[in-house]
């Protein structure tokens, strides 16, 4: 609620005034506030201020009821955000609260837009004249450490309302209410603003305030006024460089123009004015001659001037530098500061010896002793690459006996001594020695490249008596195989270095393996105590090794080793060293010798080989490739172990005879071979010599057999009756047995069957059963002496093995049939065999008596029929002593 001024000299109005003062002081509603605004408010834009501790002091709360504007703490109304006023009036109230007292109070705001006037004024006797307009920012400006008088008059700001109402005058901002505080006020009633101190512009450049104009009742007919008082800067700040002190480095010998490095000053005063353009000056270069830098004055790059930077002659520079403003004019500001230049190393000076020569001796045969150190001096800067020594030793080394190394603590080079030295070889040695830095030499401006500088050491040999020399440590002699023990070799021989000779040593034999030689002391000669072996163990390589040691007369020794090369004799025949060798007729019908000869190749292969007479009938023997020999057979042997007498000769003719144990055997490998021979058979030559009647009983005899053999031919090409047994015992019969089982598989190479069907066989042929067990397919065979007979009813007749060698029924072969006559007999009649006993339709016949014509004599088989159950009585026994081939040929008989 405002609160209007009364009239002067009205009771009435002043009787009211007091009584609404009374009701305020006990109402919770403070003044009402009047605000005339533009339309339209920006965002954060000032209203206008007021007071609020003339409604509560202690106001801890402070609030807008409207979210459109902000409450500071000093009473100034901002707007939130863009405002548009659509009325002509806004109202809103200021909320304060006092949590402690528990108190409240409100202020109403009123905003008017659009320059709506306050409330009614009695004006009839006011006229109102219009001027110019005096409520607008003013340009003002201070001047900074200004003497005074203070306070000093700054500006008057006025507004045209006060022609009409009367006006109170405030302001707000930096420097009144806000830090710095108190530097500013105004005369509330004219408006004259008043400075009360000096300001320094490198603290406040500017202060920004607002000033307000306000009736006694609160209206407030001007916007706030914003004003901005510059403070004029005055050249009271000197430049003063950023760094007190600066360091900059520069390589050595640089060329000129090289950038050494670039100075910076500050300055406080008001930038881009001549209190700050700054400018640069070498006052004065330590030590001063020659003149080796300069500056920029406007940039403050320092540059070289010379290439003549020589770190060895001073090694930091210090430039007393001057940094003044405005322009570098004499009434300036100025400051000085100082800038240390230190140059950079380079190798630009080689190390050089601080001796010319130097002298040096050690004794012989002395190794890993140091001889001799040698020091260097160096310009460039110490413990660095620019240096460290590098030593080398040029000349006269050739034989590797020196090195020469730095001490990396004292850069000194320190020879030793790494081989033996022989004093009777060289009693002086002279070392070319030179020195160098371990990084490279840098070229300084106007000067020549550093050169390598060099030194000579004589080293002198002092003598030793060392004791016997053997050299070389490794002596070869040559010897011939099979030489006889009691001949001499020469021996090792030792050197006494201080004599030049052998004379005085001692020798002893160290290290003889199979202790072929004995050794004279005094000489060292060798002298055989056995027969030398070129093919003995000990011998490696047609090499035999003896350690000798020499002594001298002190006990002083040296150690050699004496290598008999023996060159080889051919004193060792070709030995076949397996005796006993096995021919297995199912892998091969051959076997393979392989002698071994202990000569060296010169006098072994190619190898001949020779059979005797007698055995080169049975025999057969081939060289394969002048190392090996294959045996084989002319003829289809017994099963049997044979000898075999085999001669053997080297490529000289050298030979030996061997007598072989040769096993022909029924088998596949030699391993299989179970056969136990009744006894060798010796086909070596008889002594026995026949007498005429022997010769003649011989001759007739064979003419005898001839006829019989003929007569036995004749006789069973005219018979027809099939014979099934001869006339022999029961054990010499095969007979075709029945098996519960099918039997193993026959894998057999030679038993071949043929792929054509033959009819030999037809379902007319009966055949007994043995031991009264039924088979599909029963066959008749008879044998005699390793011979078996079929029996065919159709077409084949009778054949046995007797027949097809021309014996006929009528003759009786004792002898044993060979394998060539039982697998040519069998071979072409083993399909036969397969058929037998099956008709067209490859049935397999019934099982029925078939009477012979022929079944033997005195048989103790009896009867072979399907009836037949008298297993007791077959004499069956001879079935264990048939040879695999008929077991075969029964399980292929018994398989369908």
């Amino acid at each position: 609620m405002a609160v209007a001024s009364a009239a002067p000299g009205s009771d009435f109005c002043k009787q009211l005034l007091f009584s609404l003062l009374v009701l305020i002081l006990f109402c919770d509603a403070c003044q009402k506030i009047s605000l005339q605004v533009p339309s339209h408010l920006p965002a954060e834009a000032l209203v206008g201020k007021v007071n609020l501790k003339e409604c509560l002091q202690s106001a801890s709360l402070i609030q807008s009821s409207d979210p459109d504007f902000r409450i500071q703490e000093d009473g100034s109304i901002y707007t939130t955000h863009d405002l548009m006023l659509s009325s002509e009036k806004k109202s809103f109230s200021i909320l304060l609260s006092d949590t402690q007292r528990e108190e409240q109070k409100k202020i109403a705001i009123v905003l008017e837009a659009g320059g709506q006037k306050g409330p009614e004024r009695h004006l009839e006797d006011t006229v109102l004249k219009r001027s110019k307009r005096r409520w607008a920012p003013i340009p003002c400006s201070l001047m900074e450490n200004s003497l005074g008088p203070f306070p000093q008059h700054v500006q008057q700001v006025q507004s045209d309302a006060a022609q009409n109402y009367t006006i109170f005058y405030s302001i707000s901002g930096p420097g009144v209410d806000k830090e710095p505080f108190n530097l500013f006020f105004i005369n509330k009633d004219t408006g004259d603003i008043f400075c009360t101190r000096s300001i320094d512009r490198e603290q406040y450049e500017q202060f920004p305030l607002y000033a307000y104009a306000t009736t006694a009742d609160g209206y407030a007919p001007e916007y706030p006024l914003p004003l901005l008082f510059k403070v004029e800067d005055d050249n009271d700040n000197a430049p003063y460089f950023e760094n007190k002190v600066t360091i900059f480095s520069v390589p050595e010998n640089c060329r000129t123009g090289t950038s050494v490095g670039k100075v910076t000053a500050i300055d406080h005063d008001e930038p881009d004015t001549l209190h700050t353009r700054l400018k640069y000056k070498i006052l004065q270069q330590i030590p001063d001659h020659p003149k080796h830098f300069s500056i920029h004055p406007d940039t403050g790059v320092i540059t070289t001037t010379t290439p003549l930077l020589d770190r060895e002659k001073c090694d930091t520079y210090k430039l007393i530098m001057e940094v003044r403003d405005m322009g570098g004019q004499p009434f300036g500001l100025f400051n000085t500061g100082t800038i240390t230049i230190s140059l950079e190393d380079e190798n630009d000076n080689s190390p050089y010896f601080t001796e010319t020569s130097y002298f040096t001796e050690v004794e012989e045969n002395r190794i890993d002793v140091e001889i001799l150190r040698m020091a260097v001096r160096d310009q460039d800067l110490p413990n660095t690459p620019h240096s460290k020594a590098i030593y080398k030793i040029l000349q006269g080394n050739e034989n590797g006996n020196f090195k020469i190394s730095t001490d990396p603590n004292t850069n000194e080079g320190v020879l030793c001594v790494v081989k033996p030295l022989n004093y009777e070889l060289n009693r002086q040695i002279v070392l070319q020695i030179g020195v160098l830095n371990e990084a490279q030499f840098s070229k300084a401006a106007n000067a020549q490249t550093p050169t390598m500088c060099t030194t000579t050491v004589t080293v002198k040999i002092k003598d030793l008596d060392e004791g016997p020399e053997c050299q070389p440590s490794v002596k070869v002699i040559q010897s011939k195989d099979g030489l006889p023990a009691g001949k001499e070799l020469l021996g090792y021989k030792a050197v006494d270095p201080e004599k030049g000779s052998s004379e005085g040593l001692r020798y002893k034999k160290i290290g003889d393996e199979d202790n072929w030689f004995e050794i004279n002391e005094h000489t060292g000669n060798l002298k055989t105590v056995k027969v030398l072996d070129r093919e003995s163990k000990f011998v490696k390589n047609n090499q035999y090794n003896v350690s000798v040691i020499a002594m001298d007369a002190d006990g002083r020794s040296c150690t050699g080793t004496l290598v008999v090369f023996l060159e080889d004799d051919n004193d060792h025949p070709p030995d076949i060293r397996e005796k006993e060798v096995t021919i297995c007729r199912h892998d091969k019908d051959f076997a393979v010798l392989e002698p071994v000869d202990l000569d060296g190749p010169d006098n072994g292969p190619p190898f001949q080989f020779f059979l005797d007479n007698a055995a080169s009938k049975l025999w057969t023997i081939e060289t394969k490739d002048g190392k090996t020999a294959i045996l084989r057979e002319r003829q289809n042997l017994d099963y049997d172990t044979y000898t075999v007498p085999i001669q053997v000769k080297d490529r000289h003719g050298f030979a030996a005879r061997h007598i072989l144990a040769v096993r022909v055997c029924d088998c596949t490998t030699p391993s299989d071979c179970k056969m136990t021979p009744k006894g060798v058979r010796d086909i070596k030559p008889s002594n026995v010599i026949l007498g005429r009647w022997a010769i003649l009983a011989m001759v007739l005899g064979s003419a005898l057999l001839l006829c019989i053999l003929f007569t036995c031919f004749c006789v069973t090409a005219k018979k027809t009756v099939k014979k099934c047994f001869p006339e022999d015992v029961a054990q010499q019969n095969l007979i075709v047995s029945n098996t519960e089982g099918p039997g193993e598989e026959v894998m057999e190479a030679n038993m071949r069957l043929p792929t054509q069907t033959c009819n030999i066989c037809d379902t007319s042929v009966s055949v007994g059963t043995l031991g009264g067990q039924g088979v599909k397919t029963q066959q008749s065979f008879e044998m005699v002496k390793g011979g078996y007979t079929l029996d065919s009813s159709k077409g084949g007749g009778h054949q046995t093995l007797e027949s097809v060698k021309g014996l006929g029924q009528g003759g009786m072969d004792t002898g044993r049939y060979g394998y060539t006559e039982w697998h040519s007999f069998t071979q072409p009649r083993l399909g036969e065999v397969y058929l037998c006993g099956q008709d067209e339709e490859h049935k397999h016949s019934e099982d029925y008596v078939r009477s012979y014509n022929y079944e033997g004599k005195g048989s103790v088989a009896g009867s072979v029929g399907c009836c037949s159950d008298r297993q007791e009585e077959e004499g069956l026994e001879f079935l264990d002593h048939l040879e695999p081939k008929f077991r075969m040929l029964a399980k292929t008989c018994v398989k369908k």
